[in-house]
């Protein structure tokens, strides 16, 4: 491990032309502190946790003082929020630090949230609140935990300067590392200003560096695009398989690389509930849980829309017509394996029938999937552990007995499956009322211990945990009151 001014960067999008950012430095805080950090995320740049104690590192993540090396900006994009077009968004309260290249050649960029004014953020501070970034800070690391692709959370610094929002609030700052941060929007801006060498500018660089082995090709564009939709539907196949709500699914909020960006409302299911609606703003419902999958294919539609300069209509339209075949075979497949069973038609129809009964019933998700872990397929097994769960006692029982005759069939017996569902299964989830209160002890008692209790727990979601039990029932009937909006 090497000490942080020993970090190499290597600035990639410094070097596009200054049409995609602004450069601008972070505006500083007044005596910032750690609020908390990922080791795992240090080790990304090959820092090591005892990093975290240098008052120089803590002054770089305030955004007080830049590295040799560093190149900070905004970057420019647009996008379609809840369906409609905004022609500049762009990083309003974001800045890129710059581009570490770690041993293993990896290039991750770093980003301050929450660093202050650019030139994109449209009247408002800049800044983030202490609640959004435990948030933030806390989801990405237990994503990238559950296997999810996603931009990671290196730490939180928090300042004693007043945030205002619908009441004075502390602010915080979240560091992020991505491969990029690139998203559809960031090519939005440019076909509707009319701008095809810069589209074809920025296609390359991305093409370049996270699409090398199209980079040979003549005409890499299509390739590229249909690249782009398959790792879209792999995504949205893990979001559904897992329960995962992210709230606001605007084409500016989707990655080029398909990893899970910007959390904002996010939120994780309780009770089985197809239409669930995690954001408090969302009044029409566009980004339902059951609407993620075709929301992500209306966004592909946009940035294919975007790079048709590059391509014909028809080629474009082509190259995402596998979005809905990708997502439905990655679904349906990774739910085989959360059931325990092969994939196929009567494995599909065994797991939506599971979902309906679910719903029914409100039973919790996460509870019944973790449970389902431990079933029996001995014939005449009530598996009360499940079963207990239901009011529609006989329902259950009609779904159990398919299921396990389905298992005996297939299965290669119940421990050795159980066994394999308990890798995919989580026990632990970022519940909601997990985050608020771990956000309640930091704001109002300056208390960060619960916010590395549920770090460290989440960190192995699919372990048991014994001492932890409680982080794994199901939600406390104050838990429904909580909202989270975008101003979260």
């Amino acid at each position: 491990m090497s000490s942080h001014r020993d970090l190499v960067f290597d600035n990639g999008f410094a070097r596009l032309p200054e049409a995609y950012y602004s450069r601008v430095c972070p505006t500083p805080v007044p005596d910032p502190y750690l609020v908390c950090y990922s080791a795992e995320a240090l080790a990304l740049l090959d820092l090591d946790a005892s990093e975290m104690t240098q008052p120089e590192l803590i002054e770089i993540l305030a955004g007080n003082r830049l590295l040799p090396g560093m190149d900070a900006m905004a970057a420019l994009y647009a996008g379609h929020q809840f369906g409609h077009y905004v022609p500049q968004l762009g990083d309003g309260r974001a800045i890129l630090l710059g581009e570490v290249k770690n041993s293993r050649g990896e290039g991750w960029e770093i980003q301050l949230k929450g660093a202050g004014r650019t030139p994109y953020s449209r009247g408002g501070d800049g800044r983030a609140v202490l609640r959004s970034s435990i948030r933030e800070f806390l989801c990405s690391e237990a994503m990238h935990a559950l296997g999810i692709p996603t931009t990671r959370a290196l730490a939180i610094v928090g300042s004693d300067r007043p945030v205002y929002r619908e009441e004075e609030e502390t602010a915080a700052l979240v560091t992020r590392l991505a491969p990029s941060f690139v998203r559809f929007g960031s090519f939005e801006v440019f076909y509707y200003r009319n701008q095809v060498e810069s589209i074809k500018h920025l296609a390359d660089y991305v093409i370049a560096r996270y699409y090398p082995e199209l980079a040979g090709r003549s005409d890499p564009y299509p390739e590229f695009l249909r690249q782009v939709s398959l790792r879209t539907a792999g995504l949205m196949a893990q979001w559904q398989a897992v329960g995962f709500s992210h709230g606001v699914m605007n084409t500016d909020n989707m990655s080029i690389l398909g990893l899970t960006l910007d959390y904002g409302p996010f939120g994780f299911l309780d009770a089985f509930e197809p239409g669930y609606i995690c954001n408090h703003s969302d009044t029409s419902g566009r980004y339902a849980f059951d609407q993620q999958p075709n929301v992500a294919a209306w966004n592909l539609t946009k940035l294919a829309q975007a790079l048709v300069p590059l391509m014909s209509v028809e080629t474009a339209s082509a190259a995402i017509g596998d979005y809905p075949q990708a997502f439905n075979q990655a679904y349906i497949d990774r739910m085989a394996a959360r059931f325990g069973l092969p994939p196929g038609r009567d494995t599909a129809g065994l797991a939506m029938d599971a979902l309906q009964l679910l719903a029914r019933n409100r039973i919790d998700y996460t509870i019944f999937m973790r449970r389902l872990c431990d079933f029996d397929s001995t014939p005449g097994t009530l598996n009360p552990a499940l079963r207990d769960l239901f009011l529609d006692r006989a329902g259950f029982d009609s779904w159990a007995a398919r299921y396990a005759a389905a298992l005996r069939q297939n299965g290669p017996g119940d421990a050795a499956r159980g066994q394999a569902m308990r890798t995919l299964n989580p026990k632990y989830i970022l519940r909601n009322h997990l985050a608020e209160t771990a956000i309640r002890r930091a704001a109002d008692e300056r208390d960060y211990s619960e916010i590395n209790r549920l770090h460290a727990l989440l960190t192995r979601p699919f372990d048991e945990q014994p001492a932890y039990e409680a982080y794994a029932a199901e939600p406390p009937d104050w838990a429904r009151k909580i909202e989270v909006s975008c101003s979260s």
